[in-house]
């Protein structure tokens, strides 16, 4: 990250977040700061707060103090209805399970993004082919998502999250259904988008996915973060 990217106004801005589920805390006393071109990947044991991070983040679940703030916006300060609207424009979702509908092409599922934010149906399914072409797999357009493999599910997904051209790229698990060899090629996509400047924050079990696609490593437990470092990203 240069001095430059230091002083722009983050991406993401996160201060004193907890989420408590009934006596339970899933976060307490977050703050972190996400800077445009940055790839964050976040780590840590199972339950400790990772994924409530990103649903935080998405606008997808309301914290139970503390402020988020994306792309200069107060996420707290919007309605349900604000917050969909807000998350469709900005905010791209890459999921462990790709959440694709199966009863849609691939072509329809990435340009559905687009519709729902209000572009033509024309303009969204030309944009939609050409992701799909990008990403090596628009001769799968016409297909469905249990014919596709599990790699080209999670290109379609990457495109999905593409359409609407997002200033930050969420991740959950990018890689976690995936075989070694469709597990690479996701990592090698990610890698090359951050290089494009997209600002990817990826939740992952997975070190040899920070150490590939990450520029600072934020280390979880206890619903707390206990480490930040810097990484170079290994080729």
């Amino acid at each position: 990250m240069t001095a430059d990217t230091i002083t722009q106004e983050p991406v993401v801005r996160v201060d004193g977040l907890r989420k408590k589920y009934g006596d339970a805390a899933a976060l307490n006393g977050v703050s972190l700061r996400i800077h445009p071109g940055e790839s964050v990947a976040v780590m840590g044991p199972s339950g400790c707060g990772k994924s409530t991070l990103l649903n935080m983040v998405a606008g997808l679940d309301r914290p139970t103090s503390g402020s988020i703030v994306v792309q200069g916006e107060d996420l707290g300060a919007m309605n349900e209805t604000g917050l969909a609207l807000f998350r469709r424009r900005n905010i791209g979702m890459i999921f462990q399970f790709f959440n694709l509908i199966d009863d849609l092409p691939a072509l329809d599922n990435v340009a559905l993004a687009a519709q729902l934010a209000g572009t033509s149906g024309r303009q969204a399914r030309k944009r939609a082919h050409e992701l799909l072409e990008e990403l090596g797999v628009a001769h799968r357009a016409d297909s469905y998502p249990a014919t596709l493999s599990g790699g080209e599910r999670q290109r379609v997904a990457v495109a999905r999250a593409l359409m609407n051209r997002p200033p930050l790229l969420l991740a959950d698990e990018p890689t976690g259904a995936l075989d070694s060899h469709s597990g690479e090629q996701v990592t090698n996509l990610l890698n090359d988008l951050n290089r494009l400047g997209h600002t990817l924050l990826i939740v992952t079990h997975d070190p040899r996915l920070a150490a590939r696609c990450a520029t600072r490593l934020i280390e979880f437990a206890d619903g707390q973060v206990v480490r930040e470092s810097t990484l170079e990203p290994t080729p």
